[in-house]
């Protein structure tokens, strides 16, 4: 049997102190209060983990926008029928609010007969019907939304409230109809608007919302450190990749423990993974792994495994196209004994269902097989194992890849698969890290209230680093850190850094050469090429705002990663499982003369990620990578030279001095080559 490399990229512990399961006197959590108290605002973002009831959130705020600002109608609109359930009654009074949650059978349109396919649509038809009925909520999915829209124009909504659940389907594209609907909205300035999403950002980088509209949303963030700090059972969280040669189905019980409660998602037909027999042999490669097969169960249609030791597995197929035994299935998971008994089912198998709005609180296992092209859509499928249940303690995410073999044709492809997934990974750990706030260090500094600064308390002679264990926040001064000034910049540093990282992480040249380029200089990354992701992404901004935006990105990142580097290198014993992660961030800026900007910038954001890399992949498959990636460097182009000219007038500022090609630091040698070449393609009349 081939070799097996296998070892968790990000390993996550957590308090479980039930802080984020406990209600107020209106029966609402921490989030949902969070939420409530901005539901005065026109135009709410709702930014919260799976299973932090962003539902009920909404039906709070809801309610309040119809009983008392004079909002005349409630539409809630879901990206598929499935999650219409989500929007069910709900006797709130009950646990202390001030009015229950109620739609009328024939307005939750996510249970009604027949599709979404087209305007005029029966279900296109009901929207008109209820906006001119006296009831006042309806559910709909986007597409009868959109259809509706487009039907009777955007007029017949004023003074309606749109909630636009799992938000991070609208898309700033033109093509994309809800997010030019929106737009539209948005300019009318006429109806509410509430758009809630557990992953705000987008796999192909695309923007959810323009600028200018993005800057009518008032935010409420919930990170996830809050949410599964606040459990009562889950404490730990592992997410990996792992490498395997040969068939995965030789490979797949190397990280597959049928004992636990696993998702199994089966690769797309057409990905390297794949079996390339179609998508019945894939779940059918899987059960032959688990056990001998013992026939269907009659009431549930789950199938019946006998393993080894005599257990018999329940496993759930959902990849199976024969609609009714899928429906029997589907049926059989939303059961009540689905959630109350954690036996009623083993193994689920799908392809491209069990995602997005699927709740199996007992789900200990989200297993992944083959590369998925959005991170949007690994953030959902990791947040199907995120829910907390009685006894369920730990949970993990693990992406099943094939390794790059060289002698493939499609080596390139096995290579962006394998640096996509890493991608993946990195934004996972800062999705999942406490929130950092940064503030540059002056003589005016000083401790916050309610952050602990560790043992020996607030120095005012040292950058220090406090922590909130209340709101899962870091405070964190940093020598030299540019601020943000304007309004929108501020808005991106506090609530957006995460997507700056993604562009970051998911630049194929910055992971390349960060990961495999043994002569590149951190700053040619965090510098130049995470300046010119700012640039890009935000070019509206000013010179100042582009790059504290940038600063902050890169030292989120980076204090992440030298973080994990530290608590993996610890015993978890002596740190104490729940501060693994802050005791690293601590020593790390204990462990260096001062924290300041410059230092950050000469760190290699990819280094740990491919120390990780080094212990999950074949050594032999490593250096063949690293070697294809090598042999793709560039000569320095006219748009880089430019990039490092202006850093090296920026030295030159700072130090009354130009960078000098003969210098011991490597990146003032990098500036002054950039600015030599730069000059040289300025005289060649390579610029404009």
């Amino acid at each position: 049997m081939p070799a097996k490399h296998s070892i968790p990229s990000v390993s996550v512990n957590y308090a479980a102190n039930g802080s984020s399961k406990k209600s107020n006197e209106l029966g609402m959590r921490v989030m949902q209060e969070r939420a409530f108290e901005k539901r005065g605002e026109q135009y709410l973002l709702i930014k919260s983990p799976p299973a932090s009831g962003k539902s009920r959130a909404l039906m709070f705020i809801a309610l309040d926008k119809l009983n008392e600002q004079g909002v005349k109608k409630a539409i809630i609109v879901v990206p598929e029928k499935s999650i219409g359930s989500s929007f069910n009654d709900e006797p709130l009074m009950q646990f202390g609010f001030h009015w229950d949650w109620s739609v009328a059978p024939k307005w939750n349109l996510c249970n009604a007969p027949g599709d979404d396919s087209g305007p005029k649509s029966g279900k296109v038809k009901s929207v008109k019907s209820f906006l001119d009925s006296d009831d006042r909520i309806l559910v709909c999915t986007h597409a009868t939304f959109r259809f509706a829209v487009d039907d009777y124009g955007i007029e017949v909504f004023d003074n309606c409230l749109i909630a636009v659940d799992e938000f991070h389907h609208v898309s700033a594209n033109p093509d994309n109809k809800l997010g030019a609907h929106l737009g539209q909205f948005i300019s009318r300035d006429k109806v509410h608007i509430v758009a809630m999403t557990g992953s705000y950002f987008r796999g192909d980088a695309e923007a959810v919302l323009s600028p200018d509209d993005e800057a009518n949303f008032e935010t409420v963030t919930y990170t996830y450190y809050e949410q599964l700090n606040g459990y009562d059972y889950l404490k730990s969280l592992d997410i990996g990749y792992f490498f395997y040669t040969g068939s995965y189905a030789d490979s797949i019980l190397e990280v597959l423990n049928p004992a636990e409660k696993t998702i199994i998602h089966i690769p797309n037909v057409n990905s390297r993974e794949s079996t390339g027999r179609g998508k019945y042999a894939e779940v059918e490669h899987i059960i032959e792994e688990l056990g001998d097969w013992q026939g269907i169960d009659p009431d549930t249609g789950f199938q019946l495994i006998k393993q080894q030791d005599g257990t018999i597995l329940k496993i759930a197929d959902l990849v199976d196209d024969d609609q009714n035994k899928r429906d029997k299935v589907s049926a059989a998971l939303k059961l009540p004994e689905a959630k109350n008994n954690r036996d009623h089912v083993d193994i689920i198998i799908a392809l491209g269902m069990a995602k997005e709005g699927f709740d199996w609180i007992w789900c200990e296992h989200a297993l992944t097989i083959g590369y998925r092209a959005s991170l949007t859509e690994i953030i959902q499928i990791i947040g199907r194992a995120t829910r907390d249940a009685k006894g369920k303690t730990h949970a993990r995410f693990t992406n099943l890849i094939a390794e790059p073999d060289a002698s493939e044709e499609a080596v390139t492809d096995a290579i962006n698969d394998t640096l996509k997934a890493i991608a993946a990974s990195l934004l996972m750990e800062q999705v999942l890290a406490p929130k950092f706030n940064f503030t540059p260090k002056t003589e005016t500094s000083g401790p916050l209230d309610n952050f602990d600064y560790g043992e020996g308390g607030y120095n005012p002679d040292k950058e220090n680093i406090g922590f909130n264990e209340q709101t899962g926040q870091f405070q964190i001064e940093i020598k030299g850190l540019a601020e943000p000034k304007s309004k929108d910049a501020q808005r991106i540093v506090k609530e957006d850094l995460n997507e700056v990282i993604t562009a970051f992480v998911q630049d194929k040249p910055a992971i390349e050469r960060g990961l495999f380029d043994e002569e590149m200089v951190p700053e040619e990354l965090t510098q130049v090429r995470m300046g010119k992701i700012v640039r890009d992404k935000f070019p509206e901004l000013d010179e100042n705002d582009q790059e504290a935006i940038r600063q902050h990105a890169i030292a989120a990142l980076n204090l992440t990663q030298q973080a994990k580097g530290i608590a993996a290198s610890n015993d978890p014993v002596e740190t104490g499982a729940n501060t693994a992660l802050i005791d690293g961030v601590r020593k790390f800026a204990m462990d260096v003369r001062e924290l300041d900007i410059d230092m950050i910038d000469r760190i290699n954001p990819f280094r740990e990620a491919y120390s990780i890399l080094a212990k999950s992949m074949n050594e032999e498959s490593l250096k063949q990578v690293a070697s294809i990636i090598s042999g793709k460097k560039s000569a320095l182009s006219p748009e880089k030279a430019k990039d490092l000219a202006m850093r090296a007038l920026k030295f030159k500022k700072e130090r009354s001095r130009l960078p000098e090609i003969s210098s011991q630091d490597a990146w003032e040698r990098k500036m002054a080559e950039g600015a030599a070449a730069f000059v040289r393609f300025k005289d060649e009349g390579r610029y404009d």
